[in-house]
């Protein structure tokens, strides 16, 4: 009985068991079983095949690549081509340096013919800031005249301005510009009636003939200019001064150009009297003499600043005991360490002139700094004693050799101790100056130029050609502060006037946080290639004062001198010889990059970067070696001291390249090459990567394009139609004396001409010298190489098989929406053929796509294309923009596939072939494939990019977006799973923001931009706060700027609930707190730029074509998804389970984190990067000491406190008298 009673019992148990495995698919026990990795399988499988067939369709690949059967593969050689561009680019710069000679020359002999003429101040020159052009009014004559001119006591002079005929001339950027005479212009603190300064322009416009004649002979020349050392500067063409800002701040004499010119390297210690009496006026006088001093620094300039007072102080503690470079960050430190110094006591003057020779000699001594010049500038108001002892000591061990110059500022009206503080720079082969008024600081500063060039003068033959550092065209490097300031108030006033329109909903932290985010967006943006600004260097040489009695003095009379824009120099080196992926870029001596790919001096797309010129070579060229920030691999730190060093060299490194906006990377093994410039302080270096730039495409002899024109092929029926582009930055071929509207016109008129009989290569893709000038110069590689792919791939933009009796066309072009398929050479040419459903059409959208994609090999879908086919060769890469899912507009889907060429066991590339399609069908097809599988609420599905970017989701608003911002949680088990590698990224050209103290008054008298700045800001904080009052008071008239400006999508927001701590004393809401308290939570807090590092987290998929997690199944909530690759793809399919539960606290971004360095609260990156300073080669010119020098008597006039204080004395014993 028992044992049937069990069996009955077992019996049941099995049937409930039968029934739950029956109801299983119902019961949703294990709710990661709702994804069945077969039929997840199947859909990827699918998609891929449909996209694939698409791409094959529509770009006709395998056509393309059998257009190029005819070409050869051949082994790129490095060596030979570094070796061939630097020599293009040496002939070019010789060029420059010739045409600054002339001028030297010229100005020269000039100054010394005309040394007796007499100065005439009705004298009538162009002024670059005063010229008329025909037809502008003609400014009235100051009525009544005043008889003198207060300030300085002379009567003042007016003299009709000049008239001009300017037109825009595109090698000038469409400035307008006049060939026959050279501009001049003057800055403010200088007047341009004093003898000495309108002698100088009278005899200078004779330079006009040289440089008509530098121009006719070398008409790739930029602008010339004579640089006067009485502050005006001549330029060559004539011009109107274009000012950056309010107030016209240029001087030529704080131009880097100017001052390596007019001064060998130096080391230079600036001394700060920190004493009790230097107070008010004294300090701000005194700050502006540092400041100033600074602006005159280069980057072969060492300097350091000591306040003393009973102790010696640096103003910035980390740089104790040293010199630092003077680089654009290094002075911003310093001059940020100044403003908030406050004198404390009595001043050692021993103990700071001790610690200042002590410094500069261990310097010398321990070879670093400039090893060149050495000066002391003194800044204070008076010395208790001359200190002649430390002098004896330090500086007159050789007589009459003084290795150390002394410069020194009296600062004060009313000073009594002026005769020891002048005997220290009289003594010591240096200069004094009075100072009593911020107006005639930069003037007195700058006597101390035409000193420290002494030397330089008395040998007369020695002209140093010095080249300068990469520089924006801007006039004063306070302008990132200036617009930083105006993008603040901009962003003020924003939020004022979106707080009329949602009042307290905009205070919500939600808000808040996306407002705050869309900004930090903004400061992201860092465009490589911008025409907000124009690069270049400069070429110069110092002009010297050869009147015999000249020697008395050593004047120098300027500086001469042509811009280089960087761009001229990037037409040099062929990217094409390089090939796709591959760069060039060139260091400086000191280890900054010229120019680089991955230089990037702008940022929120506009504004100048603190230290944007001082990017060190290993800060752009990044080793695949998972090294800590600022830790460099000892083998690029060995590569960048061959190149500094000027040698010739190559070596492979393991490198990260990021590219589209910094959001993508790829890991890949690159050749690098490198040689010098010769007679440069210049080393060019190229790169390209090993897997396919090792080997390149070129054309057979017989299909050369003398050849090809003798079997009477004409070369413009090669590029017939319209749709087909070159690209717009190569040097394909060059008219020396025209320009021409386009590129693509440029072209068809050089073909025309090789059709000609009798046609003849230029020797040179660079000019020639001047006498024997050549009116073309062309690549004939890259020329040869883009007619044979125009001439192979003509059937491209012509294609009839997408016409409208096509039914699988019209099939294609129906479901995917495919607007326009490209094609794009390794010669730099792009053709297309769109795809519209009517005439109306056409128009649109060719135009569009041949707008944004010219570039060929240098645009995005071509490098990734190239890339791809080494993961996958029979595959697409697809991408969307990153703010796809913000844009209001239709989305497109790029799809790209790169062509090779294959023969005798070498690949190369060819070209790339891709289309556009609209991304609604993109997710129309997912759909179909997917049924409503994707659409329930327990799955959620997505389509990733091989970055980790969403292509696809059910929630359209995430497109484009970073899938680790979206999911973190599985994107964290995908990087796990080792289905995503992490890539760190350091950039070491970020910018930071920091906290900015308005209330140091003393800053205000640094810029007039800071006056200007601040009655803005008066200005518009109270028209906002009455205006916003007057809203709060008058209804109506709230509501009638809702009508006219409100977005009429929204709908008013109720009002909102006060916040209790927002009440006035009456809890009425209408007490003063409550009326401002919207003004505490808008008010900006006021920050100033920092130069700083940061860091990327990026994702790139692993390359192992069989991972194992894409076999693997969803394991319940353990693993609560599952992911495919999609095939001839770069993208995975991803369906994750939504029942799961889902840690929403787990975020990955791709957005730039600032990199902590454990720092102290008083160190900055400036003292971190220099405890680890990097080698640096110094220039080769260094002329600091002259036999004859010590018979200069002149060292700066003796103060007139004489007078006052006979005057004073009088009173006095008057005073006794009466």
């Amino acid at each position: 009985m028992a044992w049937s009673r069990l069996l009955a019992w077992w019996r049941l148990c099995l049937g409930l068991l039968s029934v739950l495995v029956c109801l299983a698919p119902c019961v949703n026990l294990q709710p990661a079983e709702n994804i069945n990795y077969n039929l997840v399988h199947s859909w990827a499988d699918k998609l891929g095949m449909e996209l694939f067939h698409l791409g094959d369709f529509i770009t006709r690949r395998k056509e393309v690549q059998e257009s190029f059967k005819d070409a050869k593969v051949v082994s790129r050689n490095g060596a030979s081509i570094v070796d061939s561009m630097a020599k293009e680019i040496e002939m070019m710069m010789d060029l420059k340096v010739s045409a600054v000679r002339r001028i030297m020359d010229t100005a020269e002999n000039t100054a010394l013919s005309h040394q007796n003429d007499m100065a005439d101040k009705m004298f009538s020159y162009y002024s670059a800031k005063e010229m008329l052009e025909p037809g502008d009014p003609v400014p009235p004559i100051p009525t009544p005249a005043p008889d003198m001119d207060k300030d300085i006591g002379e009567p003042l002079i007016y003299v009709q301005p000049k008239v001009v005929v300017l037109e825009p001339r595109p090698e000038f950027h469409n400035t307008p510009v006049n060939f026959s005479v050279s501009s001049v212009h003057v800055p403010v603190n200088v007047f341009d009636r004093a003898p000495d300064v309108i002698k100088a322009i009278q005899w200078s416009e004779n330079l006009d003939q040289i440089f008509r004649d530098n121009y006719k002979n070398d008409p790739t020349l930029s602008w010339q200019f004579f640089g006067s050392s009485t502050g005006f500067m001549r330029q060559f063409p004539a011009s109107k001064w274009r000012k950056d800002v309010p107030v016209d701040l240029y001087d030529c004499r704080l131009r880097s150009w100017y001052m390596e010119a007019a001064t060998s390297p130096k080391d230079i210690v600036i001394l700060m009297d920190g004493s009790g009496s230097m107070l008010g006026q004294r300090l701000d006088i005194a700050k502006h003499v540092v400041n100033t001093i600074l602006d005159t620094l280069g980057t072969n300039d060492f300097v350091n600043i000591f306040t003393f007072d009973k102790e010696v102080t640096p103003v910035v503690a980390c740089f104790e005991d040293t010199l630092i470079q003077a680089n654009l960050g290094n002075i911003r430190e310093l001059k940020e360490g100044i403003e908030s110094f406050k004198p404390k006591s009595i001043a050692n003057y021993t103990a700071a002139l001790t610690k200042a020779f002590e410094l500069l000699e261990e310097t010398k001594l321990s070879s670093r700094g400039a090893q060149c010049n050495q000066a002391i500038m003194i800044i204070g108001d008076g010395a208790p004693e001359n200190n002649r002892e430390v002098f004896e000591l330090h500086n007159w061990r050789d007589p009459p050799y003084k290795p150390v110059r002394v410069f020194t500022y009296l600062i004060g009206k009313e000073v009594a101790n002026w005769d020891d503080i002048r005997w220290m720079a009289c003594e010591n082969q240096g200069y004094y100056v009075h100072l009593s008024d911020t107006a005639e600081v930069r003037e007195m500063v700058l006597n101390y130029i035409p000193v420290m060039a002494r030397p330089l003068v008395l040998g007369r033959h020695d002209h140093p050609v010095i080249w300068s550092q990469v520089y924006a065209d801007i006039e004063d490097t306070k302008l990132s502060d200036y617009l930083w300031d105006i993008s603040q108030c901009e962003y003020q006033k924003a939020d004022v006037l979106e707080y009329w329109q949602v009042h307290d909903r905009m205070l919500e932290p939600n808000e808040m946080h996306r407002r705050k985010y869309r900004r930090m967006k903004e400061t992201w943006n860092q465009p490589v290639d911008s025409n907000v600004y124009q690069f270049m260097t400069t070429v110069s040489m110092p002009i010297y004062d050869r009147r015999e009695n000249a020697t008395r003095i050593a004047n120098i009379l300027g500086v001469a001198g042509t811009d280089v824009p960087i761009n001229e120099i990037k037409k040099l080196l062929s990217p094409f010889t390089l090939g796709v992926n591959g760069y060039a870029f060139i260091v400086t001596n000191n280890g900054y990059v010229l120019f680089h790919p991955d230089f990037r001096p702008i940022f929120q797309g506009y504004i100048l970067k603190p230290s944007y010129n001082s990017v060190d070579m290993i800060e752009v060229e990044l080793l695949d070696d998972d090294r800590p920030a600022r830790d460099f691999n000892p083998v690029l730190m060995t590569i960048r001291d061959s190149i500094i060093n000027q040698s010739t060299g190559s070596k492979w490194m393991l490198v990260k390249n990021h590219f589209d906006e910094m959001k993508r990377v790829a890991r890949i093994k690159r050749q690098y090459y490198w040689t010098a410039i010769k007679k440069t302080p210049f080393t060019l270096v190229i790169s390209y990567p090993e897997q396919y730039g090792v080997s390149h495409m070129d054309i057979r002899a017989d299909q050369e394009i003398h050849r090809i024109s003798i079997k009477g092929t004409n070369l413009r029926n090669v590029f017939s139609g319209k749709r087909w582009k070159i690209h717009p930055d190569w040097l394909f071929c060059k008219h020396s004396n025209r320009t021409f509207k386009t590129p693509e016109i440029e072209l068809l008129y050089f073909l025309e001409r090789m059709s000609e009989p009798g046609w003849r290569w230029p020797g040179s893709r660079s000019a020639l010298p001047p006498e024997h000038a050549a009116a073309m110069f062309c690549d004939r590689q890259l020329m040869q190489a883009l007619v044979f792919d125009a001439r192979v791939t003509g059937w491209f933009s012509n294609n009839t098989s997408f016409n409208s009796k096509d039914d699988k066309g019209n099939e294609f072009k129906q479901r995917f929406g495919v607007t326009v398929a490209f094609l794009a050479t390794h010669s730099g040419l792009t053709r297309w053929h769109e795809f519209h459903s009517n005439a109306a059409e056409e128009s649109g959208v060719g135009e569009t796509f041949s707008q944004n994609n010219t570039r060929a090999i240098d645009e995005i879908w071509y490098k990734r294309a190239v890339d791809q086919h080494f993961v996958r060769e029979e595959s697409f890469v697809y991408s969307v923009p990153f703010d796809a899912g913000e844009s209001n507009s239709e989305i497109l889907v790029t799809a790209s596939h790169a062509v090779f060429h294959n023969e005798g066991g070498k690949t190369a590339p060819a070209a790339v072939v891709g289309f556009q399609f609209q991304h609604s069908a993109l997710y129309k097809l997912f759909h179909n494939i997917t049924g409503n599988a994707c659409a329930v609420d327990d799955k959620d599905c997505y389509i990733l990019d091989n970055n980790g970017y969403v292509v696809i989701s059910t929630r359209v608003h995430e497109t484009g977006r970073f899938f680790g911002e979206v999911n973190g949680a599985i994107m964290k088990r995908l990087l796990e799973e080792n289905v995503y590698k992490q890539v760190t990224v350091y950039d070491y050209q970020a910018v930071c923001f920091e906290s900015k103290n308005d209330n140091n008054a003393s800053s205000m008298l640094l810029s007039p931009l800071i006056h200007l700045l601040r009655v803005g800001k008066w200005l518009l904080h109270t028209a906002l706060w009455y205006i916003v009052q007057l809203l709060q008071w008058a209804p109506g008239v709230s509501s009638h700027y809702a009508d006219m400006y409100g977005d009429s999508n929204d709908t008013e927001p109720p009002p909102p609930e006060p916040h209790p701590e927002h009440h006035g004393r009456n809890g009425n809401g209408h007490g003063k707190k409550d009326d401002d308290y919207w003004l505490r939570y808008l008010t900006l807090h006021r920050t100033r730029l920092k130069p700083c590092d940061m860091k990327r987290e990026l994702y790139t998929l692993y390359k192992e074509k069989d991972n194992v997690v894409y076999n693997m199944t969803a394991h319940a909530c353990e693993r609560p998804f599952v992911v495919l690759p999609i095939p001839f793809s770069n993208l995975i399919l991803l369906v994750i389970d939504q029942l799961c539960p889902r840690d929403g606290t787990v975020v990955l971004t791709v957005n730039p984190q600032p990199i902590d360095y454990h720092l102290s609260v008083n160190d900055s990156l400036a003292c971190y990067k220099q405890a680890r300073e990097f080698n640096r080669m110094r220039p080769h010119s260094c002329i600091s000491r002259h036999a004859n020098e010590s018979g200069i008597k002149l060292c700066g006039k003796a103060c007139s406190v004489y007078a006052n204080l006979g005057l004073l004395l009088l009173c006095h014993i008057l005073s006794r008298w009466l």
